[in-house]
């Protein structure tokens, strides 16, 4: 199949992974993208997603929110700047670090993708993480063994609170 009918018949989802005061990291539902652009823009899809879970097992200030996972779908892209500059926003509202039992972790984003373009394609060969206060972007990638494989992606260099330089490899 080539690249515009996979454009077409793709989507892109998201979800919070967030940490509860049971001290257990919980997924939310996913969301389904309702953002799309034309396949020459860039080859990005986007996903707006609620700034906070509705868990209604526990009050919504004492939830965390860690990361935001999403995919992109139908190319295996880098993180964007989009990517990056929504973590940065997630920062400014539930703050650049989360205190858990395990330790401080910083909020960051993932991406999941696939590299495959069969008619039946993998579910995911790897994705791209970054947290905030890192100045690194990583792939990850799962070698022959099934062992996952860290790769540096690219860099980013904060300017302020809400600038910032992307360097991607």
């Amino acid at each position: 199949m080539s690249f515009e009918p996979r454009w077409r018949a793709s989507t892109e989802y998201c979800a919070w992974l967030y940490y509860t005061p049971d001290e257990k990291f919980e997924m939310s539902m996913l969301v389904e993208s309702t953002v799309t652009s034309p396949p020459d823009a860039q080859g990005e899809r986007g996903c707006s997603m609620p700034a906070f879970v509705n868990d209604k097992r526990y009050p919504l200030q004492r939830l965390r929110h860690v990361y935001v996972l999403h995919n992109h779908p139908a190319v295996p892209t880098q993180l964007s700047r989009k990517d990056i500059a929504a973590i940065a926003k997630v920062a400014r509202i539930h703050g650049e670090f989360v205190e858990t039992k395990e330790g401080k972790i910083p909020v960051g984003i993932v991406a999941f993708f696939s590299n495959s373009y069969a008619s039946n394609p993998t579910a995911c060969d790897g994705f791209f993480e970054y947290g905030m206060g890192n100045n690194e972007v990583v792939k990850w990638t799962p070698d022959g063994q099934g062992k996952w494989r860290r790769e540096n992606a690219g860099t980013v260099t904060w300017i302020s609170k809400t600038e910032f330089r992307f360097d991607p490899k």
